[in-house]
This record gives C-alpha cells, structure tokens and sequence, in this order.
C-alpha cells in the first residue's frame, strides 16, 4: 500500500493548494449527465487519423518507455464483482474554492479562451475532445471523462479503498485522470476498458493508452488480460 497511500498524500496536498488559490477561468454551463455507470455499449474506433496526436493539456502522462515499463508491473486478474457500487461511493465534482469545482477546474485547462461569470460558469470558450477531434464552442457539449472510469476502477481495485481515496481519485487533477471530452464520445465510452472502446480518432490511441496505464499503476489497480493486450497494441501506435 505504500504507493497508495503516496498518491493518496500528494491529492491531500493539491486539494489543500487549490482551496486556498481558487480556480482561475472556467466552466460550467449546465450539469451534465455523468455516465460511467451505463452498460457497456460496444464501440469500434474510427479509421487512422495520420500522425499522433500530442498529449494537450493532460497532465503526467508517461513517456512511452516508462508506459511500457508499467504497464508490464500492473496485476493482472480478472474483473472483480460490482456487488456494492455506486457513483455516490466515488465522490464527484470536489470543491476547488472560489465556486469552481472539479468540472469547471477541467474545461477551463482543456479549452482555449475560456471566460466565466461570476459562479465559474464557462459564458465562452472553445474546445477540441480529443477523442473525435471535434471543436465545439458550448461548454454543455462537453462531458469530463474519467479516464479510468470509476466502475472500472471499482472492479479493478477501488472497491477496497476508503470513501475519501475514491473522492480523490474521482477529481484528479494531477494524474491524467479526467478530461475534457464530446458528450457523445464519453457516452459511447461508457465505463469499458481499451479491449471494449478505443477513442474514434486513432491518432489519440498512444496518448490514451500511455494515460490509461498510468492512472492505473499510480493507483495500484489490475488490468485483465484482454485490457493488456489492448493496451499494448495501442502502445504500439506510439512514434517509435
């Protein structure tokens, strides 16, 4: 647990930081409907896209080498029950002072030009989800991914954790845990690994899964043997 427990202190700390700076500009036109907990809906990616997409704004992400290197550490084992899960058990959109939160906190990083009104309400801005490579101009089109959705960290580990371990893995904003994506993508994503969904834009693929496995090693949590072999193809799209 000694990792745990390190990631564990360094979310303490950024959530000390941020109550005490606030948030700067961003978001949140409505609330969206969150949707890590819908049925797994089976997805194919789209065609190749070119070269690989950068990694954006999307902080900690492993330079290839080290994705590779974690990867090959992670248990693997199969999907644990989702016996006793809900989403309240993953508390989620966290404070960040200054009437911004978790949501806000993203699409302000994620966007360009993003101003906001005086409850940290995104009035303008624009935005490109990675994940389809489409721009939009609306902050309620966008939904904030968790990476790792909390359903499959749940069966892949969280289960075990304390209410407040999964209230930081849920607002992560350290890890490359949340995101800023269309509506449509998250939905289609779902809560299914990389061996079930792959985002439409190929070009995306080396950064996903350099995040994905990040997220899942900095957390101590199991992939399954399908979500290995996903993880590595993906991996293998990265420019050598």
């Amino acid at each position: 647990m000694g990792r745990q427990q390190s990631w564990w202190g360094r979310s303490l700390a950024l959530v000390a930081v941020l109550a005490v700076a606030g948030c700067s500009a961003v978001d949140e036109a409505t609330s969206p409907t969150d949707t890590d907990d819908k049925p797994s809906v089976s997805a194919s990616a789209g065609a190749s896209d070119g070269q690989a997409a950068d990694d954006g704004t999307l902080p900690g992400v492993p330079d290839v080498a080290q994705a590779r290197e974690e990867l090959a550490g992670l248990k693997v084992a199969p999907h644990g029950s989702m016996s006793g899960y809900s989403r309240a058990k993953f508390p989620h959109w966290a404070s960040q002072g200054e009437s911004c939160d978790s949501r806000e906190t993203v699409l302000e990083r994620d966007g360009t030009d993003v101003t906001r009104d005086d409850e940290c309400r995104a009035v303008s801005g624009r935005w490109v989800s990675v994940y389809d490579g489409k721009t939009f101009t609306d902050a309620s089109d966008l939904d904030i991914d968790h990476m790792v959705p909390l359903a499959n960290g749940w069966r892949s580990g969280a289960n075990t954790w304390t209410q407040e371990e999964r209230k930081a893995f849920a607002n992560d904003l350290t890890h490359p845990q949340l995101l800023a994506v269309s509506a449509a993508s998250n939905r289609s994503k779902g809560d299914q690994g990389p061996d079930e969904w792959k985002p439409p834009s190929q070009a995306y693929w080396c950064t996903y899964a350099r995040a994905w496995v990040s997220v899942k090693s900095d957390y101590e949590l199991s992939v399954t043997e399908a979500e290995k072999d996903a993880l590595t193809d993906m991996l293998g799209t990265c420019p050598s």
